[in-house]
């Protein structure tokens, strides 16, 4: 388990890179979470945008979910292949409501500390603040997991006649 809601992964394939950007292509829709027209459908296993040097993708998800990675990949071509350099990362927003909350708590926690001294109080932020970051990891570490789970079947996709 990582200590930072990030993490990464280098693969590599027998499929070429334009194989590649194609099968992430055919099952990838750029989403307007906006207009209910553009939500995923079918086949579709992720939201995002696929371009001709990498992508930036994410699981597709019936419901909100908080936790969700942003996967960012990049393809080089290989002889016999390619290699994924992929990314792992919290969108900004979560990651913005993660690091506030742990801000304000251990900002609650040195004022019960030091300017009145309320040692219970400080221990309760503190101890908020350590279950908000674990509860926070464990969930982005179980959706690395399901995601990295998708985009290697996807990857390990062979072409039948």
């Amino acid at each position: 388990m990582n200590l930072l809601p990030y993490d990464s992964e280098t693969l590599v394939s027998a499929l070429s890179k334009e194989e590649v950007l194609s099968h992430l292509n055919r099952v990838t829709k750029e989403v307007n979470y906006l207009d209910q027209r553009t939500r995923a459908k079918g086949d579709i296993l992720f939201n995002g945008i696929v371009g001709q040097k990498g992508f930036r993708i994410s699981k597709v998800v019936d419901r909100a979910d908080t936790f969700l990675p942003l996967i960012l990949g990049k393809i080089e071509t290989t002889p016999r292949g390619c290699i994924l350099f992929i990314n792992f990362r919290l969108f900004p927003g979560a990651l913005f409501f993660l690091g506030f909350w742990s801000i304000i708590l251990l900002g609650f926690t040195a004022f019960y500390s030091f300017i009145i001294p309320n040692y219970t109080y400080a221990t309760l932020c503190f101890i908020l603040s350590l279950v908000n970051y674990i509860i926070a990891m464990y969930f982005f570490n179980r959706q690395v997991k399901a995601s990295r789970k998708v985009f290697h079947q996807l990857i390990n996709f062979q072409m039948k006649d």
